[in-house]
């Protein structure tokens, strides 16, 4: 197997246009009804955030609290999932989406799967908690895309969350979330068996483009909301842009 794709990847399956949490900002991001409208404006893969709640269920939320997005309060581990699945999760977005619930990974799962949509997982680890997190996310989504010929990739900010990723479920290909070229990374993103690093849209440049492509990597970048952005990445010839504006969005080419 290439040491450079050691998930035995044998070309890039996943489409250039990632919608942010679901629907960018139009919908509650993180929610069923966010999935829905991406997948109405067109979009064929998804970004989400996943963690854990206390009895172990992934689920979908950016925070490592409950108060921005939901109507509960406390840490986002604190609560079973029996809990959590009783929170609005939408009403702090528009009275049109009160109600709205948080959603498992299995409940994204089966949209993306029945819309034929690619998934980007971030795991999202609480503090403390990337090696349980990591692993628990990996193997739901082994689980969960069993026999589906486009695997979701999981990336994370967290090289231990990778790394039990990849103990758990290597088969499943990784990327390296990077919101600044701390030293080291790329030996990390090598040791972790990465396919791809997921940048700041700042970050990127010829060089870097330069150093991912001799090490076999894909560069996709997040989040590219403005047209000056785009033009200027895909320039660079990344290999995906994970956006929140569905609106300009729907008049590009979502290839």
């Amino acid at each position: 197997m290439n040491p450079a794709n050691p998930t035995g990847l044998s070309d890039w399956p996943y489409p250039y246009w990632i919608a942010h949490r679901g629907a960018g900002k139009e919908r509650p991001e993180n929610t069923l009804c966010a999935f829905e409208h991406g997948s109405a404006c067109g979009f064929s893969m998804f970004e989400c955030d996943v963690k854990l709640s206390a009895d172990g269920v992934p689920f979908l939320l950016h925070d490592d609290t409950l108060e921005r997005t939901t109507n509960g309060r406390g840490p986002a581990d604190a609560l079973p999932w029996a809990e959590l699945a009783q929170l609005d999760a939408g009403g702090w977005h528009s009275s049109n989406s009160a109600g709205e619930p948080l959603p498992t990974l299995a409940t994204i799962a089966a949209h993306c799967l029945q819309q034929g949509a690619a998934l980007n997982i971030e795991i999202k680890p609480m503090p403390g908690q990337e090696a349980a997190t990591g692993s628990a996310v990996a193997l739901a989504a082994r689980a969960l895309w069993q026999g589906q010929r486009v695997p979701p990739l999981l990336s994370s900010f967290q090289p231990a969350a990778l790394q039990a990723a990849q103990q758990a479920a290597p088969e499943l290909p990784r990327a390296l979330l990077l919101d600044t070229l701390w030293s080291g990374w790329p030996e990390v993103a090598a040791q972790l068996g990465c396919v791809a690093i997921v940048c700041q849209h700042r970050l990127p440049d010829a060089a870097l483009m330069q150093q991912a492509r001799a090490m076999g990597w894909r560069v996709l970048c997040y989040t590219a909301n403005r047209a000056a952005d785009v033009q200027r990445l895909r320039a660079l010839g990344v290999d995906g842009l994970i956006t929140d504006e569905m609106h300009w969005a729907r008049s590009q080419n979502l290839d």
